[in-house]
């Protein structure tokens, strides 16, 4: 009966364990991206560039994307893209009121293009994307990190 006992402990155990972690919670890159449209869509400063920009549009896609594009007031448009797994690092300058992100990549991973531009459409590609933002704690650039890191391991 001991041995039964044993051996019913053996075989309990693991299918106990592996049954709570069917239940764990893994986030998803939908998730991440989500998370990152928000916090850059709630701390966005369209007031650090009103005078010279008419619009903005900044989007965090399902599929891994950064897509950051500015209408200026003379029609020139810059457009800005990059992978999120691509992504290396950030840095904020300014204060808790108003500064600006940037985002920096591993290589020449953002992709850069201006149209309408007196001096000519422009292709090409940089290292980093720069995004104004207000009212940002450190612990929030602190998530943003953390959700931007989380997305580049595999």
């Amino acid at each position: 009966m001991k041995k039964f006992t044993f051996c019913l402990k053996l075989l309990l155990i693991p299918a106990f364990c592996l049954f709570l972690t069917a239940f764990s919670l893994n986030d998803t890159l939908e998730d991440y991206t989500s998370f990152l449209q928000k916090s850059f869509s709630d701390h966005y400063d369209f007031s650090q560039e009103n005078t010279v920009v008419k619009k903005y549009e900044l989007n965090v896609t399902n599929n891994g994307f950064c897509r950051y594009k500015r209408y200026f007031n003379n029609g020139k448009i810059e457009y800005f893209a990059f992978k999120l797994a691509k992504f290396k690092d950030l840095d904020y300058y300014g204060t808790t009121t108003s500064g600006q992100l940037y985002l920096r990549t591993k290589n020449d991973d953002v992709i850069v293009q201006t149209y309408n531009d007196k001096k000519g459409d422009v292709d090409s590609m940089g290292t980093c994307v720069v995004i104004p933002l207000k009212n940002i704690e450190a612990e929030d650039l602190n998530l943003i990190r953390d959700n931007l890191t989380k997305i580049t391991k595999p």
